[in-house]
């Protein structure tokens, strides 16, 4: 999603720029052409020269910069997104003001293409009215920002400020330069991850669901406006701070927290794997090793199956389908039977892997679908939004 794209980085003078670094690299190394400009005060924290190596660009961190031969508006026509990461206080004040004094500010103020501001910084000048004005402000003019995590800030204090995670980033550039906001405060719930089924209080049944299907959808609908409520089981990645997630473990947990939350969302796209059984009477002691023992089972309760009984016209139901035969066949049967508008089924062998390929089913479509997760869960949404 990145291959041949243009990306303008600025640099600033916060004490993460080093980490920039690293974004710049992951940039470079997933295809995109990037260009820099650092202030003057970056420069005081690291060289250009980092930059110009890992990039292969030019750096600039002048306005008239003889050596690179670039102007700050040919620099800012060139780019198709730029990233101010990170983007101190000193930077979006100035934007926030109408001030180009220095050639990052001045080609922000002279480029159409979008522009992401990363803030890093200390929680209380995060937190004063004046910045968080200033970032109202811009984010009402169209500018986008990422909100920092939550950690040990290197001032020493602790809270919000910290530079966010490289993943993260990229995946919100992944998505301002190829979709809009087109799912502003729509409702959405997800469920990922698998459930865990106790046997006792060490043992429990469990599958191979890492949840990062469900994972990217979420980021998806979130980072193209959506209001998006996450239900998780068990998952294999860090769930990102900026989603509302309800943590859940058994799928009578997962039952409860869905049905309480389904009345409330327009859409509803059930990726996790709930174990469709349960044993009938767990332990509360560790069971003792034996040469044999018999697992006496219950059935769970069918999340999907109750959402559909109980879905209005105005909600879209989305569910997905992990066979191992007749894929095709299977997944139109639940289709039907479950009373789902759109159903995703994909084979077993892919269960865990960063790449998928799904069949896309609904009634009146069906497509095939194939990448990265992050790419394959933006092309379901605009399937179920078209």
């Amino acid at each position: 999603m990145l291959k041949n794209k243009k990306i303008l980085l600025g640099v600033t003078g916060g004490i993460a720029a080093y980490k920039a670094v690293d974004l710049a690299s992951r940039f470079t190394k997933m295809g995109a052409e990037v260009k820099t400009i650092m202030t003057a005060h970056a420069c005081e924290l690291i060289s250009p020269i980092t930059f110009k190596s890992i990039t292969h660009q030019p750096v600039v961190t002048k306005m008239f910069d003889i050596d690179a031969n670039i102007e700050h508006i040919s620099l800012a026509d060139w780019a198709e997104i730029v990233v101010v990461a990170p983007a101190t206080a000193n930077i979006i004040g100035k934007v926030a003001g109408g001030i180009a004094d220095d050639l990052l500010s001045t080609a922000i103020m002279a480029t159409t293409a979008p522009v992401l501001f990363v803030p890093a910084m200390n929680i209380h000048m995060y937190e004063n009215p004046i910045v968080q004005e200033n970032i109202s402000k811009l984010s009402k003019l169209g500018y986008f920002f990422m909100e920092p995590e939550k950690g040990m800030l290197a001032c020493g204090y602790e809270g919000k400020g910290r530079f966010p995670k490289t993943d993260e980033i990229i995946y919100l550039v992944q998505t301002y330069l190829n979709y809009k906001k087109d799912m502003k405060d729509i409702p959405v719930l997800i469920t990922a991850g698998a459930t865990r089924e106790n046997i006792d209080p060490m043992r429990f049944i469990t599958n191979y669901s890492s949840g990062k299907m469900g994972m990217a959808l979420a980021r998806a609908a979130y980072i193209r406006g959506a209001n998006v409520s996450l239900i998780a089981g068990n998952i294999t990645e860090d769930i990102p701070e900026y989603l509302k997630c309800i943590q859940t473990s058994t799928a009578d947990e997962m039952f409860k927290a869905t049905m309480k939350e389904f009345p409330n969302n327009h859409v509803t796209i059930m990726t996790a794997a709930v174990s469709d059984y349960t044993p009938a009477k767990p332990s509360v002691q560790k069971t003792k090793k034996a040469d044999e023992m018999v697992l006496e089972l219950e059935r769970t309760k069918d999340i999907l199956f109750e959402l559909g009984k109980k879905k209005s016209d105005k909600q879209t139901l989305v569910g997905f389908a992990a066979e191992s035969e007749k894929i095709i066949e299977n997944a139109k049967l639940k289709l039907k039977k479950k009373n789902l508008d759109f159903i995703a089924a994909n084979n077993l062998n892919v269960a865990g892997k960063d790449e998928t390929e799904i069949i896309f089913i609904g009634k009146t479509i069906e497509e095939k679908l194939s990448g990265n997760k992050f790419q394959v869960a933006h092309k379901i949404l605009d399937l179920i939004f078209q």
